[in-house]
C-alpha cells in the first residue's frame, strides 16, 4: 500500500485499461494510530488484490463510490474475507442493512467520513470527504476527464456535482483512477471549463450539420483514440440532452 495522506493509503488494482487508466484505486482510510480501517471501492474480482487489501487491517466498513464493476465487482468476495458490510447508494450493491446517501457521516477506522452526493458520471455516484481530502470515484479522475455515462449519467447533475466539489477548495483529490490531485477546487473548475468547451463544440457540430451522436463524435472527438469513441458517444448523448432541455 502507498500512503498518500495522513489518513489515506491506496492499493492499485491490476486492471489497467483505456477506461481505468493505471487501474482502480482501492482506498484504505484510517486515523493515525488506528489498527482498523475503512475501505473504499474494493475493485475488480481479483483474489490477489482483495487479499492484499484485506491484509491492511481489520475493516470496519466498505464504501462504494458507485456500482460500476471496476469499483464494485470484488465487494462480495471482500466482504467474505473481512466480515465487513458494504454500503452503497444503490441497494443492488449493498451487503448489509445500511444504505448510504448524501449527508451521511460514516464512522470507522477512527475517522468521520462525510458523504457527498455527486451524481452525473452515474446516477449512484458518491464522494467521501475527510478533513484533508475527498475521494471522488469517477467524478474527477487523476488524469484526463471522465465520461457522463448516458442514459444513467445526466450532464446537468454532473455539472452541479462539480460545483459542489469545487466548493471544497484545497482538499486533496483521491480519485478512483489515476494519481491524486492537489486541489479539489482547481480540479473541479478545470472539469467545468472542459465541459463548457465541449458543449460549445457539440453545439457548433450540430449547427454545421452533424445529425447523429456518432457524427458529432467524429467531429468533436476526432483527436481521440477511436477505441474510446463508444464512451465519447455516451457523453455526446448526455450533452445533446442537456442542450435540448428547456
Amino acid at each position: 500500500m502507498r500512503q498518500v495522506t495522513d489518513t489515506a493509503g491506496v492499493v492499485l488494482a491490476p486492471n489497467p485499461g483505456p477506461m481505468t487508466l493505471d487501474g482502480t484505486n482501492t482506498w484504505v482510510l484510517r486515523a493515525p494510530g488506528s489498527e482498523r480501517c475503512v475501505v473504499v471501492d474494493p475493485g475488480p474480482l481479483h483474489e490477489g488484490h482483495l487479499q492484499a487489501v484485506a491484509a491492511q487491517g481489520p475493516v470496519d466498513v466498505v464504501l462504494l463510490t458507485h456500482g460500476h464493476h471496476d469499483h464494485s465487482e470484488g465487494a462480495r468476495r471482500f466482504a467474505e474475507l473481512t466480515g465487513a458490510a458494504v454500503r452503497a447508494l444503490d441497494p443492488a450493491h449493498r451487503l448489509g442493512e445500511e444504505g448510504l446517501g448524501a449527508g451521511d457521516v460514516v464512522l470507522g477506522g477512527g475517522l468521520e467520513v462525510r458523504v457527498i452526493g455527486t451524481p452525473g458520471h452515474s446516477s449512484d455516484s458518491l464522494s467521501f470527504a475527510l478533513p484533508d481530502a475527498v475521494l471522488t470515484g469517477d467524478t474527477i479522475l487523476g488524469r484526463g476527464t471522465t465520461v457522463v455515462a448516458h442514459p444513467d449519467g445526466v450532464l446537468a447533475d454532473y455539472l452541479d456535482s462539480l460545483k459542489r466539489l469545487r466548493d471544497l477548495g484545497e482538499l486533496t483529490v483521491l480519485p478512483g483512477h489515476g494519481p491524486e490531485l492537489a486541489s479539489a477546487g482547481a480540479a473541479a473548475q478545470h472539469y467545468l471549463d472542459h465541459r463548457q468547451q465541449r458543449l460549445e463544440q457539440v453545439r457548433a457540430a450540430v449547427a454545421a450539420g452533424a445529425g447523429s451522436p456518432r457524427e458529432v463524435v467524429e467531429v468533436v472527438y476526432a483527436d481521440v483514440d477511436q477505441g474510446l469513441w463508444f464512451a465519447a458517444e455516451m457523453s455526446v448523448r448526455a450533452q445533446l440532452d442537456y442542450l435540448a432541455a428547456p
